[in-house]
């Protein structure tokens, strides 16, 4: 679990942040979601340690990352993966030698130990075979896969994704979506996505706060956003006229009603 409490950070004069609290469980997926500016990705900095809150704590399992040396915050990253947006894998490694990467810089596992696992994660993510492989002779969807595999190889308790679906196509990134949440839930991480990925918060939001001008403007799960009030979170979520048709036909069928107040089920067995 990662709890965010009272979390202020500013720019200068610029304040990004306001005041944000939210809890973020294991074996869920929690998802920031905001506009462009809204200071989503500047909270997740100051979670994993990148920016230091200028007020407020983050607690990873109760402990305070933010009041700790930087030698137990060391302790603490390595129980840490990071999925970036573009995947950032090093062009002159190979798929292998990338995701060995983490096992060479943070453990003294012998060789053949860390290819077993290397071989391990790349199963996991349904890429076995491709490791002499370079990662200018993959697609996006295998990049992102290929990224993940290295984000977990070292058996992280928290995976942060940022952006994970960026640049890839709606199937595609339906496959990235499902994958992190089946590893989530299969290794009970505590895994927190930045995105803009409509499809991803219906899909995959067990856990969804909405940031707005630097605070936190809702939170809850993907069952109950599809019946939230919030105005700006409906002009953020349903931002085209289709959409926002489609919202009130959800409404309207889950309470068995449609247009003109005819039942499509009625009288048919």
């Amino acid at each position: 679990m990662i709890e965010v409490k009272n979390i202020w950070k500013s720019f200068g004069d610029k304040t990004v942040i306001q005041g944000v609290s939210a809890e973020m469980k294991a074996g869920q997926c929690n998802l920031i979601i905001g506009a462009s500016g809204s200071g989503k990705t500047v909270l997740m900095k100051c979670m994993v340690g990148l920016f230091a809150p200028d007020q407020g704590n983050v607690l990873y399992q109760g402990l305070d990352f933010t009041a700790m040396s930087p030698v137990e915050k060391t302790e603490i990253r390595k129980e840490i993966g990071m999925l970036f947006q573009g995947s950032a894998l090093f062009d002159s490694l190979n798929v292998e030698e990338n995701i060995m990467f983490p096992l060479s810089m943070f453990t003294n596992w012998p060789i053949k130990r860390r290819l077993d696992r290397v071989n391990e994660v790349l199963e996991r993510v349904n890429l076995t075979g491709v490791n002499k492989k370079f990662p200018a002779e993959l697609s996006g969807g295998m990049k992102k896969r290929v990224a993940l595999a290295r984000a977990i190889v070292l058996n992280p308790k928290y995976l942060f994704c940022d952006e994970p679906n960026s640049g890839l196509d709606p199937q595609t990134s339906l496959v990235i979506d499902k994958l992190i949440q089946e590893i989530t839930i299969e290794y009970n991480i505590t895994t927190v996505i930045n995105t803009h990925d409509m499809n991803s918060v219906m899909e995959i939001g067990n856990y969804i706060l909405y940031m707005f001008n630097g605070h936190k403007e809702w939170e809850g799960s993907n069952k109950e956003i599809i019946f939230s009030d919030n105005q700006r979170l409906n002009d953020f979520i349903f931002a085209s006229e289709f959409l926002k048709d489609a919202k009130n036909m959800r409404m309207l069928s889950s309470s068995g009603k449609i247009p003109g107040n005819k039942n499509p089920l009625a009288g048919k067995s």
